[in-house]
């Protein structure tokens, strides 16, 4: 049995606040345990037909979010893997409860400054559309760091390499599951 056997018995969901990189660090973490990797938001882009930028736009927020819930649910359905989930998914109850009941959550968390920065530099954010995007996570730290703070882990990432933060989630997760075996 290798080290990251107990590492792969069960899904690793990552949570934290856009631009912390979920994706790209899941994608890494995937490969670095030979698991799947899922990105949540591409998966609710896939079922509805359409971007999420076009979600928001044509039928806003809760149409997202509730789309987002039920794509979540089908996938913390299926075999082990590593699921990154957008920014606000983790606020819902249920998906949280699910993501909780289902999976190891791993919050990513980092500077702000750090987040505003990644963040300016794409334009497909619909929560960021023509707004200062350090005011914008400003508000959503506050609104959401109290909820990601219920997950099995917290990284702080900074600003490091992505293959230092999977180490580092690795790291974690291992010291988790030591001390709360399943």
């Amino acid at each position: 049995m290798d080290r990251y056997t107990q590492l792969r018995a069960r899904t690793i969901t990552l949570v934290g606040l856009m631009g912390v990189g979920k994706s790209s660090v899941g994608r890494r973490l995937a490969s670095a345990l030979d698991l799947p990797f899922r990105d949540a938001d591409a998966e609710v882009e896939a079922a509805a037909g359409r971007s999420i930028p076009d979600i928001f736009a044509d039928l806003g927020e809760a149409a997202f979010r509730e789309g987002e819930r039920r794509v979540i649910a089908r996938l913390l359905e299926d075999p082990p893997h590593v699921l990154a989930t957008g920014g606000g998914a983790f606020m819902n109850p249920e998906t949280r409860a699910l993501i909780k009941s289902r999976s190891i959550s791993v919050w990513l968390k980092a500077d702000l400054e750090v987040l505003a920065r990644r963040v300016s530099r794409k334009e497909n954010r619909p929560l960021l559309s023509g707004k200062d995007p350090l005011e914008v996570l400003q508000a959503q730290a506050a609104a959401r760091y109290p909820f990601y703070a219920e997950a099995d882990v917290v990284v702080e990432t900074g600003d490091a390499a992505h293959h230092v933060t999977v180490d580092q989630v690795i790291q974690a997760m291992t010291a988790h599951l030591q001390d709360h075996p399943r």
